[in-house]
């Protein structure tokens, strides 16, 4: 394995340091949430070594309302990044093609590069809506192709694939013998939609990835899953993760099993702050004269890109930004694009930040315009 650091993590708010922010339109998540807020008695808990596939509750509640999916089919894991990791590195080898579309989270294209596996890159684009371009992933599959690697609700865009183009993929797929990874990470914050099901109730080729940290704000409790319907590679994954890790904390695993019973209460509170911050950034771009995007449906980021022929002195915009304005938005290098592009985070910042955060984008945009 090779390892290289990603931009994204590089740069991120952690590593910038908080308090150097003060209006954090980077973040794809929903405020952290204080531990309180749960109400949970610790005096009871045992720390023993938990069930190396996930506390038992807490599977019967992450596939509660399914009338396909059981606890048997998830795999709870130290947040998504390490689903992923496990996916990737159970199903990919040096030798194995894969699929995988573009822009994406880090991840889904880092750790399979670390492995040396071949990647076709499926670029999708603002001028298509985002959407998914079936017949160029059909074209991209090769004799030796092993996993499709798709990601919806999608980051950075907030787009959400149609299900005709989803299930059209996982039939290709399925008929081909190749597994299809669909990073799921963003439905709960189905803000306005309808919560989508799981993939993976459509297919046991399919591996479903969700976690606890951007819909729910608790990234620190490192808290997410794993979704398949075939046994003999739900055998493979967990092989995988018991030489990672054994288990997951009990104590992470006791915090996600309370917020997942208390769900409703939290989405209803966290979805009325993103239709509101939602509709503070849908004027602003509306009416914006430098910026345009594809408006996204899900999620709480979108993908602003600075419009053709409006010419910007990209490097000290950013910059300041950052170092003069205090102000985040996560540039488009970060996804292996053109800096022309920025993700911006509405569901983190409370209004005031959101709003102070858009007009200084406005400010260091007309300051860095080349005339």
């Amino acid at each position: 394995m090779k390892y290289r650091r990603m931009p994204i993590e590089i740069e991120a708010p952690e590593e910038i340091g908080y308090g150097n922010i003060r209006h954090n339109l980077a973040e794809s998540s929903m405020r952290d949430i204080k531990l309180g807020l749960l109400g949970i008695d610790w005096n009871e808990q045992i720390l023993f070594y938990g069930d190396h596939r996930g506390r038992p509750d807490l599977k019967s509640l992450i596939v509660e309302g399914s009338a396909v999916l059981t606890p048997a089919d998830v795999l709870v894991t130290a947040g998504a990044a390490t689903a992923l990791f496990v996916v990737a590195t159970t199903l990919l080898s040096e030798g194995d093609h894969l699929v995988v579309i573009r822009p994406n989270y880090g991840t889904n294209l880092e750790t399979p590069r670390a492995i040396g596996c071949a990647m076709t890159i499926v670029d999708l684009t603002f001028e298509t809506g985002f959407q998914l371009p079936v017949e160029a992933i059909r074209s991209a599959i090769l004799p030796e192709t092993k996993m499709i690697s798709l990601t919806s609700p999608h980051n950075p865009t907030g787009v959400v694939f149609s299900e005709k183009a989803i299930q059209e993929i996982i039939e290709l797929a399925s008929s081909r013998g190749i597994r299809v990874l669909m990073d799921e990470t963003y439905r709960y914050l189905n803000f306005q939609t309808a919560l989508p099901a799981y993939a993976a109730e459509q297919n046991a080729n399919v591996i479903s990835i969700c976690s606890l940290s951007k819909a729910f704000g608790a990234p620190g409790i490192r808290m997410g899953w794993l979704i398949n319907r075939d046994p003999k590679l739900m055998h493979q994954l967990l092989a995988a993760k018991e030489q990672i890790m054994i288990s997951n904390s009990v104590i992470d695993e006791a915090i996600a099993a309370e917020i997942m019973k208390q769900r409703k209460t939290l989405l209803d509170k966290f979805h009325s702050h993103l239709r509101a911050n939602f509709a503070i950034t849908q004027r602003w771009m509306k009416v914006h004269p430098h910026l345009e995007w594809v408006e996204p449906v899900a999620g709480a980021v979108g993908f602003p890109r600075i419009r053709s022929g409006v010419r910007v002195n990209l490097e000290p915009l950013y910059k300041q930004l950052l170092e003069i304005r205090q102000t985040m938005v996560g540039p488009g290098h970060w996804f292996e694009q053109d800096d022309r592009h920025f993700r911006l985070g509405f569901g983190y910042p409370e209004q005031d930040e959101l709003t102070g955060g858009l007009r200084h984008i406005d400010e260091c945009l007309q300051q860095n315009l080349v005339r």
